[in-house]
């Protein structure tokens, strides 16, 4: 699954590797359990659905 991000500052969505997920959402949440948040996320968004995390959202990759 490839996942998409995009701060509320930002106008464009970043394909994300998921290290850089993870980093993201330490930063957003701090010490809570990251890999638990990501895979929430990640099968939240497999609907389609944008899920916010603190200032960053994310979404699955759409095509074109």
């Amino acid at each position: 699954m490839q996942i998409e991000t995009r701060y509320n500052y930002e106008k464009i969505w970043t394909l994300t590797q998921e290290q850089d997920l993870l980093k993201i959402i330490e930063e957003e949440i701090g010490d809570a359990e990251s890999r638990g948040t990501l895979s929430y996320i990640k099968e939240a968004i497999k609907n389609g659905k944008e899920i916010t995390v603190g200032s960053c959202k994310f979404r699955m990759k759409r095509e074109g």
